[in-house]
């Protein structure tokens, strides 16, 4: 019975892609970032071979790496999830998504204000934690919801979970869905509940997207309509707008994502298990915290081993990335970066290097044709550089 297991490490890219200065970018690399740390180490990973990938300088080549590895570049016009997930999945976006680096104009706001029957506070790219410390005690006064975005193709909507409970605020957040349609057709809206005092606000837990769907057939659909399962841990079924989703959990954090990838490993199923680990972005890169990405990083590898040691006879890991999210650079946004691939299990020989891919798209028609369902997506399929000669 064959499965995949393709986990997304949120944000860690592996170094500046070449078109990096387009998008203010130039030198970021995350990964390189993160190991200066005193707190980074990555041995299962380097075991697999991370540190074997072209182009990474930071860590020890392992000498007999256990996987095969490659260098993912984006073919995409966009350095954010939705398009890096998209991308992973098949769908290149030549195209990129709006961004509103002046703040969403008055046509969109005058019709949430309509929708919602609450004015706006805001309206501006902003630090997801400090709009809240910024204006939280003004939208508790007043009921106005906070409304910001960031470099990315978001439309986030912040309310106290006193002043809007969490249900009415993924309504509030639907109707913006319906709005953000055509030349405004943002990647995701974004709840960003949070609770507490002035000057000890917090984001809770319930935070949700409501993804643009993706404009054409992806991995998930085309094996979903082969009746494979696709299983979705963490934010996978908001970033597909649950297109091709058959089952999905949400997750807590990386360490509750592990334990739900973990617990599948232990079921019984025909199809793909896709993750997304979103701390390394959410909680250390746009905070520019080192330490914190670093030890995250090193928190994942100590628990790839449990994760290796569930792998069944024709059960396939892939571990990459969507974007990068330098935490030691002046910004707070994602970067513009390659990624990493790593492949392990049974079916992948030791020790294959597989260069620079052109597109992540290439991981998509992987799995499709490990699953023997013809490849409708953008990508070419590595299994046959995996195969013996």
């Amino acid at each position: 019975m064959k499965r995949v297991f393709l986990i997304v490490l949120d944000s860690v890219g592996i170094g500046a892609e070449p078109d990096a200065a387009a998008y203010g970018d130039e030198g970021s690399n995350t990964l390189a970032s993160a190991a200066k740390s005193p707190y980074f180490s990555m041995p299962n990973m380097r075991k697999l071979g991370l540190f074997n990938i072209e182009g990474v300088t930071c860590g020890e080549a392992e000498p007999h790496p256990a996987g095969s590895f490659a260098r993912m570049r984006e073919s995409s016009n966009g350095k954010d999830t939705t398009i890096g997930h998209w991308e992973i999945a098949g769908v290149i976006s030549e195209k990129p998504l709006p961004t509103y680096p002046e703040g969403f104009p008055k046509e969109v706001l005058d019709a949430f204000t309509k929708a919602t029957g609450r004015g706006v506070l805001c309206n501006r790219p902003y630090s997801g934690t400090e709009v809240i410390k910024d204006y939280g005690q003004q939208h508790i006064l007043t009921g106005d919801l906070i409304v910001y975005t960031s470099a990315d193709s978001v439309f986030q909507i912040a309310a106290h979970e006193d002043v809007v409970p969490v249900e009415q605020l993924y309504e509030y957040c639907r109707a913006a869905r319906e709005i953000l349609t055509g030349e405004h057709s943002v990647g995701r809206v974004i709840a960003r509940p949070f609770t507490g005092e002035p000057g000890n606000f917090v984001r809770t837990v319930n935070r949700h997207d409501f993804s643009l769907r993706p404009p054409k057939a992806t991995m998930c659909d085309i094996l979903a309509q082969n009746g494979y399962s696709v299983i979705g841990v963490g934010k996978i079924n908001d970033i597909f707008a649950g297109s091709g989703i058959t089952e999905f959990v949400r997750t807590e954090g990386n360490a509750d994502g592990i334990e739900k990838t973990l617990g599948y490993l232990d079921r019984e199923f025909q199809g793909l298990c896709f993750v997304n680990l979103v701390d390394y972005d959410m909680l250390y890169g746009h905070r520019n915290d080192v330490d914190g990405y670093a030890k995250a990083l090193t928190a994942f590898d100590r628990r790839l081993p449990e994760i290796l040691a569930r792998l069944r006879d024709e059960d396939l890991l892939m571990i990459t990335a969507d974007h990068g999210c330098d935490p030691a650079t002046a910004s707070t946004d994602h970067s513009r970066e390659y990624t990493p691939l790593l492949l392990a299990g049974n079916p992948v020989p030791a020790g294959v290097d597989l260069g620079t891919r052109p597109s992540f798209a290439d991981i998509g028609a992987t799995v499709l044709d490990y699953f023997g369902v013809s490849d409708q997506t953008e990508g070419t399929s590595l299994l046959p550089l995996l195969s013996p000669h």
